[in-house]
Formats: C-alpha cells, structure tokens, sequence
C-alpha cells in the first residue's frame, strides 16, 4: 500500500487535477446552458409536442452538468498496461462524465465498460489493470489523502476490505450518500443486469440493497437511456421519510429526471378513513381480484326481450334470443365499458344484416346511427348498466348479501372483515381507505385498460405491498421491467404478499430473476448476529446473514427501570453526540413524543421524524418512529424499550428486527420492561 502522506508531492497535484475537472465541469455547464434550443416552426400538436421535449431535454441536461460542491468529481483512478485504451494508460473514474476543451475525457463515468475493471479486477484476474486507486475526501469534497493498491507484485490482499470500512464508518449526517466507490462485486453483477429480465433482490440489513437499487437505475439511464425516456423511471418507497432520506443519491449520480413517490401517491386517491388490521388484511389479498371481477359482471344481466329499430316506414327486429348471444359472447371476453360499446354495435350490426336482406346497402354511418338510436341505448343500458369503480365497490362492502354472492372462497369471518359497521348512504358520499383506494383502481382497470406502461419500476421495501397493491404496479409496468429490493424478514405489515415468487407473479414478472445479498457490509458484526436471533421465529427460511466488519463495543445493553430510562437515554446521547455522525433514538410510536420532549428538556435539540424531515440534514439526533425505522440509516442508534415495540402491532418481532439493524457503527439498547425471549 502506498501511503498518501509520505507523497504530499503527489497528493497536491491530484488536488490540481480535480480543480482542473471542476473547471472543465463548469464550462461543460455552460456551454450547454448557453446553447440555443432549436425549436420547429408550427401550431400542430406534434411540432409543439417536439418542441416541449427539446427543451425539457435540454433543461435535464443542464440540470444535469451542475457540480455538486459537497459530492467528489472522481472517487478512482486505473493504471491500466500500455495499449489498452487507445491514448490512455491512466482513466480517473467517476460519478459523471468530464471532458477538456477539445472533447479530451479528463474523468469517465463509473457506468462505462472501460470503469468495470474498478470493481470487478482482482490479482489472479487483472484485466490489463497494473494498480487501482482509491481517493479519500473529506464531507466537504476536499481531497484528503489515497491508497493505491497494485494488481501486481507484492500486496496485501485485504486492502480494498480497509478503503471500504473506512468509507462505511466515515461519520454521517442527513441523507444516503452514494456507493459507487465502493460497490463490491457482487452488488455490481445486479446494477449492470440488463433491461430485461427483471430483477429481485432479497438483501439482508445493511448489504446495501436500496444502493443497489439507485445505482442500478443510474446505470440503465446510461445504457437504455431512449428506452427508458419513453415510459419514465418511477421509484417507489414504503414513505415520505425513506423518500426524503435517498433523495440526493440519484442527483449526485447525475441523474435528476426520475420520480420518487409512494404507493399512496402513485394511486392517487386521498385516504379519508383507516381500516382495522384484519380487514387491509383481507382486503389485500390476491383473491379480492376475483371478487372484484365477479362483482363488476353481476351488473351485467340477460336480455329478455328483443328490441325494434324503425326507419322510416321499415321495421327491423332483433329477437331476445339473439341478444342473448351476442351478450354471452361478450361477458368477460373485454374490459366492462368496451364491451357495453361492442354491445351497441353488435345490435346494430344485427339491423343491418335485416336492412340487407330487404336489399338496401347500409353503412358504416347507418351501423353507428342505429348504435346510437334509442332503444338500442335502453337496452345496452338495461342489460349492460354503465357503473363507477365507486359504485361497485360501495355495493360490495355496504351490502352483506351482494358480498357473499361473489365472495368466492372468503369465509364468513373474512366477509364479515370486509363489511362496513356503518355503510355510507351512497358511494358519492362513502369515505374510503388506502386499501379501498388499491381495490378502487383494480376495478378501473377492469373497467376501462389503463394505458401506457412505465419503462422501469423500482419497489424498495418490497416485502411490506400486498398482493393486491402488487397488481396495481405491475399494472403500470405492463410492458416494462422492474427492479424489487427488500427483506422478507423485514415483512411487518399483516398483508404482506409472501415469496418472491408470489411478488413477481403479483407484478405480472413472472420470468424476474430472484438474487440474494447476504453479506451485510454496513451494519457490524456483532449486532447483526444480535438482531439475528429473531430469525428463527420471523423467517425459519432465510439463512442468517454475515457481517464483513466488526467494531469494537458496537453492541451494549442497559436495564434499567422505567423512571430512570429517559435520564440514561440523555447520558448515552450526550455521549454519542461528543463523538462525529448522526445517533437516532428509535422507540415505539406511541413513546417517541416523549423521549423527545426529555431530550429537549436536556437541551439536546432532537428532530421528529415525520414531523421534520428537512431538519435531517443538519440535525445529528433524531428521533425516529418504529414505523418509519425501515430503511434509514445512523452512526449510533439507541434502541429504548424493545418490548413495547414487539407489543406494539401484531408483527412486532419483525419491525424489532428492522430496529436493531439501523446502526453503522453503535447500538445501545436501554430498557425496564424484559427483552424479547429470543434476545435474552
């Protein structure tokens, strides 16, 4: 190893070379910003169309080229032998392309083929690499210092494993920060998958799986770039807080057009009211798409008289029976309202036949005037009803004999579940749940196909989406692909779909690739094997995870009683925060309030999350939620009172597990009441 100390020579002029980068940045900014965008003359909706996307690309662009003073140019360099790239024996390699005046690259995107050997070359497979180095900056982007390891001669061979724990343990405050200098080979086989197929990831704590996510889209924008811009990247996260908390890793990636949304706000529909435990349960499940599909076609009934269209002194009559056919034929074989269409048309089709064989000559201007006439639209209105996903569902859960007429397989304890005590008057003044609102757009789909398809889709804390929420994003994705990261132990909703296999059959992803990561690189050793005894009681099926690193008294444990707790959790935080990075205080919801309001009164000046998102970027303590736990990450983390979390919700041994799995460097537990058995 090459020490950066001993060669301050050298260091400075890697200094120069980033403020040579930065420069050539700043004028790639400019030049760009100043460019005119070339507009087509014209009022027509293409031309307008093209150029309200010329110029939204060229603002992207721009955007785009904007440095990031608090974020690195370059995090590597590759010495690679002589000849291997055409002018160049030597790449700096970074989170953006950067090029001189003359179109010179000075620093390659970490995206590029040329970069792969940065995080895939090693001493037996060097790939013409002879020495890789790795910068270490300070939280301000200043250069502090590099090691450099050679791919060939003698080495030690664990030197990457000390660049990539000093950058983990590198102290942090406010939002995720970006891996891409130390993405390790096996996250980077899955962020240069391709396109298709898609792709599934179960990631134990702390093995980098949301990272992998975001890098992943970095990388496709770069390689599927005119794909992708057609349908749009959506990522969706399980709140606002974990949104909030991976904001800036994408921008810092160069990449600032994509959306980041939860579940909540993808569907659109506000949730006026709350469902008890058993009923989002059940109203989530995968056979509510079929009670909901029965429930639609049972307005659909049978037509018992024909109908007599006149024109003129003519007569043409339609018998019931034929009506009868040409309704068959149509229940079920289309979407609700095409087929009330089709059915108009299929009548007036009929007349014409009888208009022919009286030897006139109709068109297709006489087959839509009779589809519109007016006992052709009684009896499509009669037989076929025109209906609102509201009204359907209203019916449903108002009306206890219409639910079990269509409730299929649901026992009586399930349909009673679903019922509502105290049924709205109509469904123009129902109130309706989340859940409702997933049911809702199931049956708007079923009624009229939902158009257009995103280019990828990215689900982070996957394992919590119930079936039926699954089918509502993979109906957005008919045609595009989908990245699924999560932890089926962190699965603490009471509706959770279950196996990957069952997600991607709810996604409609049916030939996704399921991948694990089971080498936890940010959370140490010691407290993953700690959190790790829950597994057997929350998934007997996962294997317990390994941690890479180990830190020296990362896990402690204080009992206490319940008067004394607040005063240790003040002297634990007071300790933490004499140290650098971020602590959080994590404790049941109905607790945190006042944990808060102690530390406040010790003059500590915590944030709530939830309450004050924007203040975790400056704010080292925070008090965290157990609910909005999943996720984030903190230096040090003080776990209080584990069993009210357990008590709190009917997973609670699995939202624990979530807890315990917070920390990069520190985790205090402070409790009165007993710990779970199984931590004991």
């Amino acid at each position: 190893m090459v020490e950066s100390a001993l060669i301050p020579a050298e260091l400075e002029a890697e200094r120069a070379f980033l403020t040579e980068a930065r420069e050539a940045l700043a004028r790639m900014h400019r030049d760009v910003e100043g460019r005119e965008v070339p507009m087509i003359g014209g009022e027509d909706n293409d031309e307008r169309f093209t150029n309200e996307a010329s110029t939204r690309a060229h603002q992207q662009r721009t955007q785009a080229l904007v440095d990031m003073p608090d974020v690195p140019l370059f995090f590597g360099r590759l010495n690679y032998e002589a000849g291997t790239i055409e002018e160049l024996d030597q790449i700096y390699i970074g989170r953006r392309h950067v090029h001189d005046g003359s179109g010179a690259p000075l620093v390659i995107d970490w995206r590029a083929p040329v970069s792969v050997p940065f995080y895939r070359a090693t001493r037996s497979d060097r790939q013409r690499v002879l020495l890789r180095r790795r910068y270490g900056f300070s939280d301000t982007a200043e250069l502090t210092g590099f090691e450099d390891e050679p791919l060939i001669g003698a080495g030690e061979a664990d030197q990457a494993d000390r660049f990539l724990r000093a950058e983990i343990e590198r102290p942090r405050t406010g939002p995720m920060r970006d891996i891409v200098a130390t993405i390790q080979p096996e996250q980077d086989d899955l962020v240069r998958a391709p396109l298709h197929p898609s792709v599934c990831v179960q990631g134990a704590p702390g093995t980098g799986k949301t990272a992998v996510g975001l890098h992943r889209v970095a990388y496709l924008l770069y390689t599927e770039r005119e794909r992708l811009s057609r349908g749009g990247v959506v990522i969706v996260g399980p709140n606002r807080s974990f949104l909030s908390y991976i904001r800036k890793v994408l921008p810092a990636l160069g990449e600032v057009d994509v959306r980041q949304i939860t579940i909540d706000e993808l569907i659109s529909l506000p949730a006026a009211a709350s469902d008890e435990s058993e009923a989002a349960r059940v109203k989530g499940d995968a056979r509510m798409a079929g009670v909901l599909q029965r429930a639609l076609w049972s307005y659909v009934g049978t037509p018992t008289e024909g109908i007599l269209y006149s024109k003129g002194s003519q007569r043409y009559r339609v018998h019931d029976y034929e009506l009868v056919d040409i309704v068959s034929a149509l229940r079920g074989s289309t979407r609700y309202d095409p087929g009330r269409n089709a059915l108009a048309q299929r009548i007036a089709h009929a007349v014409l036949v009888l208009m022919e064989r009286r030897g006139e000559s109709p068109d297709d201007r006489v087959q839509n005037a009779v589809a519109r006439s007016k006992p052709v639209k009684q009896l499509v209105d009669a037989v076929w009803p025109r209906v609102t996903p509201e009204q359907v569902l209203h019916r449903l859960l108002a009306d206890a004999d219409f639910l079990a007429q269509v409730a299929g397989d649901f026992t009586a304890e399930e349909r009673a579940a679903l019922l509502w005590q105290k049924p709205a008057r109509s469904w123009k003044s129902a109130k309706w749940s989340g859940a409702d609102a997933v049911l809702l757009d199931e049956l708007e789909d079923l009624i009229e196909r939902r158009t257009g398809s995103l280019g990828h889709l990215v689900l982070d804390e996957a394992q919590d989406l119930s079936a039926m929420q699954l089918r509502a994003l993979g109906r957005r994705c008919r045609t595009g692909s989908a990245t699924v990261l999560g932890d089926l132990a962190q699965a603490t909703t009471p509706w959770a779909a279950g196996s990957w296999d069952r997600v991607l059959d709810h996604l409609e992803k049916t030939d996704g690739v399921v991948a694990e990561l089971d080498r936890g690189f940010r959370v140490p050793d010691q407290i993953i094997d700690f959190a790790a005894r829950l597994l057997p009681e929350i998934a007997p099926t996962l294997g317990v995870p390994r941690g890479v690193r180990t830190v020296a008294d990362s896990l402690s444990i204080v009992q206490t009683d319940a008067v004394s707790l607040p005063d240790t959790l003040v002297a634990f935080c007071r300790t933490a925060l004499a140290g650098e990075g971020s602590v959080a205080v994590i404790a049941a919801d109905d607790q945190i309030a006042r944990l808060r309001d102690a530390l406040s009164a010790a003059g500590l000046e915590p944030a709530l999350l939830g309450e004050t998102e924007e203040e975790m970027d400056t704010t080292r303590l925070v008090c965290v939620p157990a609910t909005l736990a999943k996720g984030l990450e903190f230096d040090a983390v003080v776990v209080a009172e584990p069993a009210h979390i357990v008590a709190a919700e009917p997973r609670g041994l699995q939202r624990l597990y979530v807890v315990l799995t917070r920390a990069v460097s520190r985790l205090q537990i402070i409790h009165a009441d007993p710990l779970p058995a199984a931590l004991t």
